[in-house]
Parts: C-alpha cells; sequence; structure tokens
C-alpha cells in the first residue's frame, strides 16, 4: 500500500528507491551500449527465443548490468527494489480490478448492461452503441477478460441483424484496447503513472478526454470504411449456445452446467474455465442467479473513476487542508476507490445476483489467478526500469534529449513504440519507455507529466501483429485469416496509437 504521503497531490503513487550513490562510474559511451543491449535481450528473449516476458526481464536487467559494470550487489538491490516499489503501488490497484472485474462478469452484470443498450439501438447506431458498451464495461476488466466476454455478444447481435461483423467487432475492440492502454486501473497505464511520478487523478480525466475521438475514429468510423474490405462470417461454434435453467425443480434437484456435468459451487472457483466462445460464467453460476440491474450496475463499473475524478476537480478547485479537499483526497485516491468499488460490487454484483456468501468470496477469489503473470511481469519491468534509473541511463537520454530539442511526449510515444513492434508485449512497452523518459518528468509541470503518461500509454498500442498474444484472439474469435486480421485489427491498433498521440499533443498545446 502507498506511504501516507501518497495521499497529498504533491507526492507520486510510489516511490521509488533511489541509491545513495551512483551505483557505476561507467562513461557515457558505455552506459548507451549497455542500454542497447539490455533492451535487445529483452526483445530476442521474447520475440526470437520465446522466453517468457518475466524471465526475459530479469534476464535484460542481468545484461545491462554486466554490460555498465554495475557490482552484482548494487544490481541485485536496484531490481528488487524497483520490483517491491512497483508491486506495492501497482500490483494491489490490478488486484483490485481485477475483482470488480471478475464479480461484473460472473454476475452477468455484463451481460445485462450488453443487452440494454444493443437492445435500444437501430442497426446503423449499432456500431456506435458497441463502442460505448465495451468502453463501459472495459473500465475495469482486463483487455483479454473484456474480448472474451463481448465477442460472443458481437456474434449473436451481426448473426439476428444481419449488420457485417467486422463493422460491428471493431468498435467493441476498439473501445476495449482505447480504455486498456490510457486509462486506470489498467496496468499499462498505472505503470506510466507509477514510474513517471504523474497525478493519477489528472492522468484519468486526460486520458478520458483522449479516449472519446480516439474511440470514435478508430471504431466506428473505421470499422465502417474495414467492414467492406474485410468480409467476416461468425463461426458457428463460438456462438452462444447457453439454454435457460429449469427452475421448477425442487432445491435438491441437481444442478449442471450448459454442457451437462455436475456444478458444485467449487466450479466458481475458476470462474471463465469454459470452452472458447461461451460466456466467462460457464460455471454454471446462472441457476441460481438473478441479473443485476442496469443502473446499479453501470454505478458500480463507474464509482472509482468518479471517485478519482472528484480528487482530481478537488486539488483544482479546493484550497489545500480543507475539510472537503482532505476527504476527497482520501476518497480518491486509487486503492480507497477501488476498494469502494469491489465493496458495492459485492452488493450489487454478488448477493444481489443471487449469490451466497461463499460464492462471492469463490468469484473473487477466481479473479486472481489469472493476473498471476501481469503482476509478474509488471514486477520485473519495474525492477528492470529500476536497474535503467540508477545506472544512469535515464539521465543520459535526458541530456541527450535536452541537447537535441526532442518533445520529451514525442521520445516517450516513439520508444514504446519501437518496443511495442518488436517484442509485442504493451506492457513491456510502456515500462521500457516510462524508465528511459522518467528524469525528463523531473522537470516537468503536473499536466505535462500526465500527458507524457498517456503518450508512452499511445505508443504502446501501436501496430499489433503476429508476435502479440491479442492478435491471435483476434483471429480467432472473429474467424480471420492472418491477412484480414493485419487488415482490421493491427491497422486499427495504429490507428488509435496516432489519433491518440495527436489527442495528446492537442492537449498539450492548450493547457
Amino acid at each position: 500500500m502507498p506511504p501516507p504521503a501518497a495521499l497529498t497531490r504533491t507526492e507520486p503513487l510510489t516511490i521509488l528507491a533511489a541509491p545513495a550513490e551512483p551505483v557505476t562510474s561507467a562513461g557515457d559511451a558505455q552506459l548507451v551500449i549497455a542500454a542497447l543491449l539490455g533492451i535487445a535481450a529483452v526483445v530476442l528473449l521474447i520475440a526470437w527465443a520465446k522466453v517468457h516476458p518475466f524471465l526475459s526481464l530479469i534476464l535484460g536487467a542481468a545484461v545491462l548490468g554486466v554490460v555498465a559494470s554495475v557490482a552484482p550487489d548494487k544490481m541485485i538491490t536496484s531490481f528488487t527494489a524497483g520490483v517491491g516499489s512497483t508491486v506495492g503501488g501497482v500490483g494491489l490497484l490490478i488486484a483490485l480490478g481485477a475483482m470488480i472485474g471478475g464479480l461484473l462478469a460472473e454476475s452477468g452484470g455484463a451481460d445485462g448492461i450488453v443487452g440494454r443498450i444493443v437492445g435500444r439501438v437501430s442497426g446503423r447506431a449499432l456500431p456506435w452503441a458497441m463502442a460505448g458498451v465495451a468502453a463501459l464495461i472495459g473500465l475495469p476488466l482486463f483487455f483479454e477478460v473484456g474480448v472474451v466476454l463481448l465477442v460472443p455478444i458481437v456474434l449473436l447481435v451481426s448473426m439476428r441483424t444481419d449488420v457485417p461483423l467486422t463493422k460491428i467487432g471493431i468498435p467493441a475492440l476498439a473501445g476495449l484496447s482505447v480504455l486498456h492502454g490510457l486509462v486506470p486501473p489498467h496496468p499499462g497505464p498505472l505503470v506510466a503513472i507509477s514510474s513517471l511520478n504523474a497525478d493519477l487523478g489528472l492522468t484519468l480525466g486526460l486520458g478520458l478526454l483522449v479516449a472519446i475521438p480516439t474511440v470514435i475514429i478508430s471504431g466506428p468510423v473505421f470499422g465502417s470504411i474495414i467492414a467492406r474490405y474485410v468480409p467476416a462470417t461468425a463461426p458457428a461454434a463460438l456462438l452462444p449456445t447457453r439454454r435457460d435453467v429449469d427452475r421448477t425443480a425442487g432445491s435438491g434437484a441437481e444442478q449442471r452446467d450448459v454442457d451437462g456435468d455436475l456444478l458444485t459451487d467449487d466450479d466458481l472457483v475458476n470462474p471463465g474455465g469454459g470452452r472458447p466462445g461461451a460466456p466467462v460464467d460457464d460455471s454454471g453460476t446462472e441457476t441460481a442467479r438473478r441479473t443485476p440491474a442496469f443502473w446499479p450496475a453501470v454505478i458500480t463499473v463507474l464509482l472509482p473513476v468518479v471517485l478519482m475524478l472528484l480528487r482530481a476537480i478537488g486539488e483544482l478547485t479546493l484550497d489545500e487542508g480543507t475539510t472537503g479537499r482532505q476527504t476527497l483526497d482520501i476518497i480518491g485516491t486509487p486503492i480507497v476507490a477501488l476498494l469502494a468499488g469491489v465493496i458495492l460490487a459485492m452488493f450489487t454484483l454478488g448477493y444481489q445476483a443471487g449469490f451466497n456468501r461463499s460464492q462471492v468470496s469463490s468469484v473473487i477469489g477466481g479473479s486472481l489467478p489469472p493476473i498471476a503473470g501481469i503482476l509478474l511481469i509488471v514486477a520485473a519491468g519495474g525492477g528492470f526500469k529500476q536497474v535503467l534509473v540508477d545506472a544512469g541511463v535515464g539521465t543520459l537520454v535526458a541530456d541527450a534529449a535536452k541537447d537535441a530539442n526532442l518533445s520529451p511526449l514525442l521520445l516517450g510515444w516513439l520508444v514504446a513504440v519501437g518496443i511495442r513492434v518488436a517484442t509485442g508485449s504493451a506492457t513491456v512497452a510502456t515500462i521500457t519507455a516510462a524508465g528511459i523518459v522518467a528524469p525528463l518528468a523531473a522537470t516537468m509541470d503536473r499536466p505535462a507529466v500526465a500527458l507524457l503518461a498517456l503518450a508512452i500509454g499511445c505508443g504502446s498500442l501501436f501496430f499489433s501483429h503476429v508476435n502479440d498474444a491479442g492478435f491471435w484472439l483476434v483471429k480467432e474469435y472473429f474467424g480471420l485469416t492472418v491477412g484480414q486480421t493485419i487488415k482490421s485489427w493491427s491497422v486499427m491498433e495504429t490507428i488509435i496509437s496516432v489519433v491518440g498521440f495527436l489527442g495528446v499533443l492537442l492537449l498539450d498545446l492548450l493547457l
């Protein structure tokens, strides 16, 4: 948990451990070579050797340290300090966000939001509605979970309305991807905010301003164009096939899931483990479920966002030290806001949906194992970044950027783009870019630092291709060829990156 001082607007989300003295006396040329070889090691290990990003980042940090002549004990201290500070600040928020997402998915609350909105719009407005739905439920959900949750609905809507699948699917994917890359509490934005010591509430507000036009252009607008060139047919095997449950049976009747298997409470421990294409709650929890009402589900999703935005507004409008300002500072602290969201979700999406206490606990517990890999990658990335910083690479880059008069926003975006294209990992791209430009953030004002975090987030979404797991997820769910996936999904991701960055530059001119 962040230290108490993090409640004030002048303190960062996390405090990186800085060494009392430089960890190396290497010259500038040696540091540049060390940084390049360290980053190259990460890229090659992930993209060529197929080593897990967690191990790749650890080995990359070791290469960087050895080439930079960092003593082994100092290298280990620097790396572990980065891991600890990153997990302490970002890990808790990722876990709480996953809990809200798990309850939203398992209770059927997400299905209710989708059905309510989609059911009230005409065929022509469906792409816009799907983009809005994806953006809304994408606030607490990780991208992969959002895809698994939304795609069956997208396929079914396309089949029933005769609207081209790509025309509906691209807006839904755009809404999920933009929120995943630009808006906390998703891991990428949180890592950038933590690394740059940016203000989370301000970054959230500016991120939403950038996200709206970006979703519109990359979603409904691009989707309507690309649908003419990339025809897609909903794979029959992936269409939702859940049948209604007979609720007339006595309470002692056996409960069975959609595949006819005997259902027990233990099935809730690993939610979302059903066959591909089935809703994530294929474990059978619907046997005792009432779909949560629309507005309670929406309020639950938006509560953490509203609390963090209220804190940001209070910082701009209320005097420091007043009761109102202190109250907003506390309730708008990310961990408090997300914890409030989890507690509310337990009632609005858990108990009100018919789950008992053990089932709610199981759903919450089941939402944590899937994020273990993400947490480890983020933690190792924090360690890699800390070695970069402690070795003096960041300061070297900052000095070079000043001499070259290169905009920090452009530098952050370009570095993130390069790492993203090379590794396929938005998280690795965000961590590396943030670590390199972090020294530049120390000389920037609060709005500029928030925009720098968003610029890095935009770069981390650039041109997803065959080295990105999301590329194959989209390909298989929409039944596309590799070429069709590049024309639709990869181009959409590039549009998001470029349009989002242009939005960041525009805000930089206005603020």
